[in-house]
């Protein structure tokens, strides 16, 4: 359960503009900007709201770049059937204390209209370890295409782990992977938010690829806590 993107390259800058840093001091989880004042990220990534904040259109993570909007958290919302052991659930809504300023650098990704599609490929982006051995945190956003997996895949990679609530994305032979990229961090596809960075075994090893919050399958969860 490292914070890894292995095989991936720098993203263009301010290319992933929905890309939310959740901040306690220090860089710990990815989020994902979903209207202008909401958050969505990965239950596991919980901290108290009060001692964090959200930092969008960042690029290089401890450089001063003029784009960056830093937002404190009014509230944070997780799902009631969230299981901390399994990750079933996996997901948390943080309502930011006022609306973000949207430009071409800070800008809301799309929620799904239906559930993505073996083979769809998909972009996950964040500021983890590039490093499948060793710990070195980039200090640029990373980027790293993955295929979405078959349901059939998913589950033969984690027997009796998967459920309806996740996906797998990634490559059977290893080598490319997002290794928990930054928890709570975007897996998109097709310009929409169809993934969340929850766990994996490992990194980028084979028959082991990233399991991710299906984001379509809770999108009754979202829109109740959106209003």
């Amino acid at each position: 359960m490292d914070d890894k993107i292995v095989g991936g390259y720098e993203c263009p800058a301010h290319s992933q503009p929905w890309q939310a840093s959740l901040n306690i001091g220090y860089h710990f989880c990815g989020g994902s900007l979903i209207n202008d004042q909401w958050i969505a990220s990965a239950a596991h990534c919980w901290q108290n709201p009060y001692s964090q904040i959200v930092i969008l259109g960042d690029h290089h993570i401890w450089n001063h770049e003029g784009t960056e909007q830093f937002m404190s958290v009014d509230a944070i919302y997780w799902h009631e059937s969230y299981d901390y052991q399994t990750l079933d659930y996996d997901i948390m809504l943080m309502k930011l204390a006022h609306p973000v300023t949207v430009n071409q650098y800070v800008k809301p990704i799309a929620l799904p209209k239906a559930c993505p599609t073996a083979g769809d490929m998909c972009t996950v982006s964040g500021w983890g370890n590039i490093y499948s051995d060793e710990v070195f945190n980039p200090f640029q956003l990373q980027c790293v295409e993955v295929p979405i997996l078959s349901d059939k895949d998913c589950e033969n990679s984690y027997p009796g782990s998967i459920t309806d609530r996740m996906v797998c994305a990634g490559y059977l032979e290893g080598g490319k992977d997002a290794c928990q990229g930054d928890s709570g961090g975007p897996l998109v596809c097709n310009a929409e938010l169809q993934g969340i960075v929850s766990w994996g075994w490992g990194c980028a090893e084979p028959d082991r690829p990233g399991v991710y919050t299906k984001v379509c399958s809770l999108i009754i969860f979202i829109f109740s806590n959106l209003g």
